[in-house]
C-alpha cells in the first residue's frame, strides 16, 4: 500500500496548493496559538475552501479541549483533528463526538513508548521526537526500528523528516509520514525547493 504523505504546518495558499499538485493527500492546520505555525481558523477556511475535495484537512490541537475544538470546527471545515498534547483515550472520543476523526499524536523517547499506542481507541496514531518544551514540528527523530513494538494500526511517523531521509521513512513501512519543519524555510514557511526534492525522492520508491 503507498505510503501517505500529510504536510503540516500550512499556512498559506501558496504551500497548500504546492503541497497537493506534488501529490500529498493530508494538509495539517496548526490551531495551538503558542506555536509559530498557528493559523486562524477563518484563514485555514479561506485556504481549505480553495483545495481539491479529495485533500484530507486536519487541524493540530494542544490540550485544546472538546469545547476548544468546537468553537474551531464551527469557524473552519476539517476532516480530521490531530491531538498534540495530553490528552486522554476519552478526550480522543469526545472529538470523535464531534463528527471528525482523530489522530492521537504521541511523544517518543523510549522504546516502550510505542506501547502507548494501545491505549487510544482512534483512527491513527502519530508517533512524534520527545522534547520536553515542544509540542511537535521539533526536526529531530527517534530511533524508527523502535516502531517494530507496534502491535499494529494506522501509524504516521513524524519528527525530522526531510527530502534526504524520506527514503528511509518511507522504508519503516508505516501507513504514513508526517512532514512539517524538515521542507520549510521558516517555521510556517514552506522551501518550496525542498518540497519539490522530497518528492522527486518518493517518486523514485513509487
Amino acid at each position: 500500500m503507498k505510503t501517505k504523505i500529510k504536510i503540516c504546518g500550512i499556512t498559506n495558499l501558496a504551500d497548500a496548493q504546492l503541497a497537493v499538485q506534488l501529490g500529498t493527500e493530508l494538509l495539517g492546520f496548526n490551531f495551538y496559538p503558542p506555536s509559530p505555525r498557528y493559523i486562524k481558523p477563518q484563514a485555514a477556511r479561506e485556504i481549505i475552501a480553495q483545495l481539491p475535495r479529495h485533500i484530507t484537512t486536519v487541524g493540530v490541537f494542544v490540550n485544546a479541549g472538546t469545547e476548544g475544538i468546537k468553537k474551531v470546527l464551527q469557524q473552519c471545515p476539517l476532516d480530521m483533528v490531530q491531538l498534540h498534547g495530553d490528552e486522554t483515550n476519552a478526550d480522543c472520543q469526545a472529538a470523535a463526538a464531534l463528527g471528525v476523526e482523530v489522530i492521537k499524536a504521541l511523544r517518543i523517547r523510549e522504546p516502550g513508548d510505542i506501547q502507548l499506542t494501545e491505549n487510544f481507541q482512534v483512527e491513527a496514531v502519530l508517533l512524534d521526537a520527545f522534547r520536553e518544551e515542544l509540542y511537535g514540528g521539533t526536526g529531530h527523530f527517534f530511533d524508527w526500528s523502535w516502531i517494530s513494538n507496534s502491535t499494529g494500526g494506522k501509524i504516521f511517523l513524524a519528527g525530522g523528516i526531510n527530502p534526504d531521509n524520506i527514503s528511509a521513512a518511507l522504508a519503516v513501512g508505516t501507513f504514513g509520514v508526517d512532514l512539517c519543519s524538515g521542507v520549510e524555510k521558516s517555521p510556517g514557511v514552506k522551501d518550496h525547493a525542498k518540497m519539490e526534492k522530497l518528492f522527486a525522492e518518493i517518486a523514485k520508491k513509487a
